[in-house]
């Protein structure tokens, strides 16, 4: 069976896996995002913490996903069903762009423009909100971009502990050596990386344009 026979023959479970795909990268990224943005912000007003929190998320990074995934499993609650580890570990894979990212971006902003906003009488809160963010925001952007690649990459690995998603194809045709089967996973998936990556890119050229 050709690949285009195939995603016609099963094209209700490409849908389906697909959208599990899509959930689980969708709830890692927003909770990577609502984690990370306000520690990066943190780090930005206390920088000797740098160091433990990036080299915390650093090391995050560095643990294979299959290997994470096993650790997370005796986690009580966690680790009772797939889909809730896959997005713990998911969202451990993504802070350290999104982290690092709002912290360079703040800490980036020149130091004349935070002295004439406090000499305008910006309360620490404004200059956050007025100044510091929206010259931060390309800078942050680019960190979610980032994030948002490699959870769609990760997220098929989320397969191998039954959470769903496209890996279900790519570890089937692994099973079967079928290659067919296999690229009915891995294409959509890179599809999907494709275009959130497009998405945010015209978000952070708008911003570009926007603030400069």
């Amino acid at each position: 069976m050709s690949l285009p026979d195939f995603f016609v023959a099963h094209k209700r479970e490409v849908l389906t896996l697909t959208g599990e795909h899509l959930w689980l990268v969708g709830i890692s990224m927003l909770l990577a995002v609502v984690i990370g943005v306000p520690l990066g912000i943190l780090l930005s007003r206390r920088p000797a913490w740098k160091s433990l929190v990036l080299g915390g998320s650093n090391i995050m990074q560095t643990i294979p996903s299959l290997a994470l995934f096993g650790l997370l499993l005796p986690v009580p609650w966690i680790g009772a069903r797939a889909d809730r580890l896959a997005i713990l570990a998911l969202t451990m894979y993504a802070l350290l762009p999104v982290i690092r990212n709002t912290y360079v971006g703040i800490a980036g902003v020149e130091a004349p423009v935070r002295d004439a906003a406090i000499g305008m009488g910006l309360t620490p809160r404004q200059l956050l909100w007025q100044v510091e963010l929206p010259l931060a925001s390309n800078v942050i952007v680019a960190g979610i971009r980032t994030a948002t690649v490699i959870t769609v990459g990760v997220a098929t690995i989320a397969a191998a502990i039954g959470a769903g998603g496209l890996g279900e194809f790519i570890f089937r045709g692994l099973a079967m050596v079928d290659n067919n089967v296999i690229l009915a996973g891995a294409i959509p998936a890179a599809l999907m990386a494709l275009s959130a990556d497009l998405v945010l890119a015209l978000i952070q050229r708008t911003l570009v344009r926007t603030h400069h």
